[in-house]
């Protein structure tokens, strides 16, 4: 005659949840690195195959590819689960928004003149191409920016139908925005024929992108996002980068007239993302003296990277 098995105790179905979620933690780290050990593979061959057709196009991948990185590493702290206030905030896109600027003007602007003038124009006729291809360049991303749904850190839902797309998709939208004008102005830059001046652009962008991957995270976690996916979302921010700086190159190598129209298209796109979302926003709460302070900071320091390796 069989009785009722006894009901487990509270400590008992403590450990098995305890065991539970260990294995589950570790079926993660396991997937997690299985995926990571793929992707390094498929890296190292793509990065083979276009060192093979064109070292530029090897290079725009390597640079895309430590940008990306730094991104992820901004993330860390929020992993750590630390907090920041929001001066410091304000003082990190501030500084973001000054890097951005310096590399615009001495790593974008200043070479398509250059280029514009070596290909027979006179200085009239570079400084025309020049602000054409900017105001094309930002006209694309604002044309971009209307058409696809997409969520800006504060100001919210922008765009048709944007309501039918889950909040998560929205931040990857806008960030993907963000970041796209960054990995074309890399491949741009590497498909050119300054190496030393794509990579100082490609150092002074991944310095940019430590902070920019910290505050991407951070106004996740601000929203209401859980910690991992506001980590997983700050690292996807940096994915489009490589990218985006292999197609920038591989525009460049069909043709050298083209390379003073994509260094000032690049450089109007990202003078259109600093006013249109890093420098409103870090005024936003009050924080005036910081950001400007971090601005001034970011330009400097992008400014002596340039002028130390270009």
């Amino acid at each position: 005659m069989g009785g009722a098995s006894p009901p487990s105790s509270p400590r008992t179905a403590s450990v098995e949840s305890g065991g539970t979620r260990t294995a589950r933690l570790v079926r993660q780290v396991l997937g997690v690195g299985v995926c990571g050990v793929g992707a390094v593979v498929l890296l190292r061959d793509l990065y083979l195959w276009l060192g093979l057709r064109d070292p530029r196009m090897a290079g725009a991948l390597l640079g895309g590819l430590f940008a990306a990185g730094a991104t992820a590493l901004g993330t860390l702290p929020v992993a750590l689960s630390q907090n920041f206030s929001r001066r410091a905030y304000d003082a990190m896109l501030g500084f973001g928004a000054g890097v951005m600027l310096a590399a615009t003007s001495f790593s974008l602007v200043v070479p398509a003149l250059r280029a514009a003038r070596e290909q027979g124009a006179s200085n009239w006729g570079a400084g025309g191409i020049v602000s054409a291809a900017m105001l094309l360049g930002a006209a694309f991303l604002l044309v971009i920016d209307r058409l696809v749904p997409h969520e800006h850190f504060i100001k919210g839902h922008e765009g048709p139908s944007a309501r039918a797309l889950k909040r998560a998709w929205l931040f990857v939208f806008a960030i993907t925005l963000h970041n796209m004008p960054e990995g074309l102005a890399i491949g741009v830059a590497f498909g050119g024929s300054d190496a030393l001046g794509a990579r100082a652009l490609a150092t002074g962008i991944s310095i940019q992108d430590v902070p920019e991957g910290l505050v991407v995270a951070l106004a996740l976690r601000s929203v209401g996002y859980g910690r991992s996916l506001s980590v997983l979302l700050g690292i996807a921010s940096g994915v489009v980068e490589p990218v985006f700086a292999v197609l920038g190159a591989a525009v460049m190598t069909i043709s050298v007239q083209l390379l003073p129209w994509g260094l000032a298209g690049a450089a109007g796109a990202m003078l259109c993302v600093i006013s249109h979302e890093i420098i409103p926003e870090s005024h936003r709460q009050g924080s005036e003296l910081y950001a400007t302070t971090g601005l001034m900071l970011g330009f400097v320091t992008m400014m002596l990277l340039d002028t130390a390796l270009g």
